[in-house]
């Protein structure tokens, strides 16, 4: 190095830091570029090394909108309708019933005393009493009644032969088409009496001969008063020739 006075220094001038770190750079690349093309695959495995020791993180976040300023009402914009005024209903109490009395009826004229005269149990006016001798529908007394339940249902037996009947005149043609009603009386045994003939045929013996094929052949179940006892009534029989 020459100085100010034309000699030449003996001491050397120290070197940037700058420059030594360029002149390091610049000393790596070369090694690098050799090392890359003669040992390729060192330098690959020291690159995977370098980069997997350095990790970048990213931060996501999902992106929400502002909120949308809300409406201002126009200042000279009317307000809302009010609610409609509805009366209230007026409903006039309900008139007070009055119900009239009704006079007490007279008392029966009767050749009793006062106390026993019209209906009672007993006594001995006149009246609808509980209970007498008289004939009369009630399930019970000493008249004949009318208080059966149930009617009386034929079970057994059948009059279907026409070797019963006799042939009348003109042949058996002649009776092909009629019928002839009967009436009886079913007992509580469930057998029929007291035959006689409610609409007759045109042949009356052939309508004798029904009579007694219904109290010999046929079967009843009883009829059955309100209590389901037994009790006796009448049958109707219809009897038809084809």
């Amino acid at each position: 190095m020459v100085t100010s006075d034309g000699s030449f220094a003996t001491q050397a001038r120290r070197p940037r830091p700058a420059t030594l770190a360029v002149i390091v750079l610049l000393h790596l690349a070369a090694i690098y570029g050799l090392a890359k093309a003669f040992a390729p695959g060192a330098t690959a495995s020291v690159e995977r090394a370098v980069l997997s020791a350095v990790t970048v993180t990213v931060e996501t976040r999902d992106f929400v909108p502002p909120p949308e300023p809300a409406p201002q009402p126009d200042p000279g914009e009317a307000g809302d309708p009010g609610k409609k005024a509805v009366p209230r209903p007026v409903v006039a109490p309900d008139p007070p019933v009055v119900i009239k009395q009704a006079p007490p009826a007279p008392k029966a004229s009767s050749t009793g005393a006062g106390n026993s005269s019209g209906a009672s149990e007993a006594g001995s006016g006149t009246g609808a009493g509980g209970s007498g001798t008289g004939t009369g529908s009630g399930s019970g007394g000493g008249g004949q009644g009318g208080g059966v339940a149930t009617q009386p249902v034929h079970i057994s037996g059948a009059i279907n032969n026409a070797r019963d009947y006799p042939t009348p005149p003109g042949g058996r043609q002649a009776r092909i088409g009629t019928e002839v009603v009967v009436k009886v009386t079913v007992g509580t045994n469930g057998r029929a009496r007291d035959c006689s003939v409610f609409r007759p045929s045109p042949d009356a013996e052939a309508d004798r001969i029904t009579c007694r094929l219904v109290v010999d052949r046929l079967r009843f179940r009883p009829a059955t008063d309100s209590s389901g006892n037994p009790v006796e009534a009448p049958f109707y029989w219809r009897q038809r020739w084809f």
